[in-house]
């Protein structure tokens, strides 16, 4: 197993972002950047969704501009773990205005009707599985061809300051208690990232070690673990901007959290978020 083949124990680890918090700034951000109606968007596609947790929000939020949403992910087990969260997330009343695919983000097709989306998404640093050149052009050109001209594509990617100070390889781990009728009945135990990860500075990929470790919190016996090493590349803003220009977009706004009063230039910026508008 990876951890893409275990949605649920995925989803559970990134429980503690606030999505609606989150949705509405990716509502904003194309507000103010798109130059389609200057408008919030009518319409989502969400690449690399994982659980489609941000679109399905979106979809919810009262008000909200939004009127559809397409998840894409390759992930077979994400698409299904997703069928099981529409009902419960979006109900009847909504969850026909939600669809999800399996498909590859850098080259994915659509239907020709559907080829007109206000907004695309590509977060949680997903797009760091794009280790190529091409890989990320490709991305952003099938993007572009599914946008409307004056629409935009958000990035999430971790901040460049990462890159630049990654003399050694660091561990970012984190912790997320599971409760059940009867209180705290596991604990999760996330590493995202660990000390003695391997980065090359020329290709500016880190193989993360990533582990996910379920465990009871009264015996502590391990429920279910997962661990592997996830080879992810780390951008600059700069190569952002010049891979936007290459595949139809230039860079309308950054940020440095899904938070608009987050600078990307201050020291609380701790996420490199590009707003980039697709050109004529």
């Amino acid at each position: 197993d990876d951890i893409y083949s275990l949605p649920a124990l995925y989803d559970l680890a990134f429980g503690y972002r606030n999505y609606e918090f989150e949705a509405r700034f990716l509502i904003g951000a194309h507000k103010e950047h798109n130059a389609i109606d200057g408008l919030g968007p009518n319409s989502i596609i969400e690449l690399a969704a994982g659980p489609a947790r941000h679109s399905m929000t979106a979809l919810k939020l009262r008000p909200t501009s939004a009127k559809s949403a397409v998840a894409i992910d390759i992930s077979k087990e994400m698409a299904e773990y997703n069928a099981d969260l529409v009902q419960e997330n979006l109900g009847s009343g909504l969850s026909g205005n939600f669809q999800y695919l399996i498909d590859d983000m850098r080259r994915f097709t659509l239907r020709e009707e559907e080829e007109q989306f206000h907004t695309a998404w590509i977060l949680l640093g997903s797009m760091s599985h794009l280790k190529s050149n091409d890989d990320v052009i490709n991305c952003f050109r099938s993007a572009r061809k599914a946008l409307k001209t004056g629409g935009t594509l958000i990035v999430e990617l971790p901040h460049p300051r990462e890159t630049f100070t990654m003399v050694e390889c660091t561990r970012d781990t984190w912790e997320v208690p599971v409760e059940g009728d009867a209180g705290e009945d596991a604990l999760l135990t996330v590493i995202w990232g660990d000390d003695d990860d391997d980065f090359s500075p020329i290709t500016q990929i880190r193989d993360f070690t990533v582990s996910m470790d379920l465990t009871d919190v009264k015996s502590g016996a391990s429920i279910q673990k997962v661990q592997e090493k996830v080879p992810m590349r780390l951008f600059t803003a700069q190569e952002i901007d010049a891979i936007s220009r290459c595949s139809g977009f230039e860079v309308a706004g950054m940020y440095g959290a899904l938070d608009k009063d987050v600078d990307v230039h201050g020291e609380e910026a701790f996420r490199l978020v590009c707003v980039l508008r697709a050109c004529e």
